[in-house]
């Protein structure tokens, strides 16, 4: 089958490499489309994992064979697939900080090498964990893979919202407007809140509106954080969420957040990248500083609901669609965004 195969930073190469042996309990799924994520992208132009790899994880496909012991699965069935499921018996579990979980980290989707996630490939193995643990999601006849593919991303925004507890009413800044802050407005609008984004393009700024943001400006506007007070009667929003990795994305939120709000990290900072903070800042006025990172088990039937039933419009964040063997151009037009990158989708 053909692969992509991380082989060095900033170096994937397009191969021709075995369909993975499957286990008894284990299932193939044949690719239809996988998503291109931010986490990809750092994966491939980072020196984070020892190469050979093959990364890829919003996946949504066929099932093309399944284990001799594996029941209530057949091949032809379409699937979306979660790439992590977590033991549901660790501390972490317990506590339901599922993305903290040693076998949420340490068991993957697979197409060959190091699990990796396995997307980019024309086949990729689901291990038997997964299968048994509800990791495949079964595709309604009328949703194509496209929407599909987003249930693993929505399951990743719809965590962050709940943990900021974003309720009906509240005003919510988005940093960023890009493919994660477009599904953010979404989500907020869909729980009965009120978004306010920013980015850095303009076309971007007509994006947020046009999904339902209540406004939008450039991020580099002098007059935000007034504005913004303006907008909230003089409050400031009740939570800010953090949907790009920049330290002045994070003051300018700390200027727009009202006393005992909440800001939310949900885009991965630089590791060399430190923010000073004066902690009286947090202390007098009550801010709470949370992340969120992944997926949580426990809102998975959520997110699909939310896919599946269209209760947020998924193709109007889908704006590039390349060939598994163009995956390489398609990390570069993510990377240099024109006026009207969002999510690109990857066919394998």
């Amino acid at each position: 089958m053909k692969a992509q195969v991380f082989r060095g930073v900033n170096q994937l190469s397009y191969e021709d490499i075995p369909v993975p042996a499957l286990e008894p309990n284990e299932v193939l799924v044949q690719v239809g489309v996988v998503g291109l994520c931010q986490s990809d992208i750092k994966k491939i132009r980072y020196s984070l994992y020892e190469p050979p790899r093959i990364f890829g994880h919003e996946t949504a496909g066929t099932i093309a064979a399944v284990g001799s012991n594996v029941e209530n699965w057949q091949v032809g069935q379409r699937v979306a697939v979660m790439h992590h499921i977590p033991c549901m018996r660790c501390a972490y579990c317990m506590n339901e900080n599922y993305s903290m979980c040693e076998t949420y980290k340490n068991i993957t989707t697979t197409a060959g090498f190091a699990p990796s996630g396995g997307g980019f490939a024309e086949f990729v193995k689901v291990p038997g964990h997964i299968v048994e643990n509800g990791g495949l999601i079964p595709i309604p006849d009328d949703i194509s893979f496209e929407e599909a593919s987003f249930v693993e991303p929505t399951n990743c925004c719809l965590k962050a919202v709940k943990k900021a507890q974003i309720a009906p009413g509240q005003t919510v800044l988005v940093t960023g407007a890009g493919p994660i802050g477009l599904m953010f407005i979404m989500l907020v609008k869909y729980f009965g809140g009120k978004a306010i984004a920013t980015d850095l393009l303009p076309s971007r700024i007509e994006k947020a509106l046009s999904v339902g943001a209540e406004a939008a400006f450039d991020a580099r506007d002098p007059d935000l954080s007034s504005k913004i007070q303006k907008l909230t009667d003089g409050l400031g929003v009740d939570v800010a969420l953090l949907a790009v990795p920049s330290d002045k994305a994070f003051f300018q939120a700390l200027d727009c957040t009202r006393k005992g709000g909440k800001i939310l990290f949900f885009a991965e900072f630089p590791d060399e990248l430190e923010i000073p903070i004066n902690p009286n800042i947090l202390y007098r006025r009550e801010i709470d500083l949370m992340g969120s990172y992944s997926s949580s088990y426990k809102l998975q039937n959520l997110s699909a609901d939310i896919v599946f039933n269209r209760r947020i419009d998924i193709k109007a964040l889908v704006s590039h669609q390349y060939s598994l063997q163009d995956l390489s151009v398609a990390v570069e037009k993510a990377v240099a965004p024109t006026a009207d990158t969002y999510k690109i989708l990857i066919y394998p």
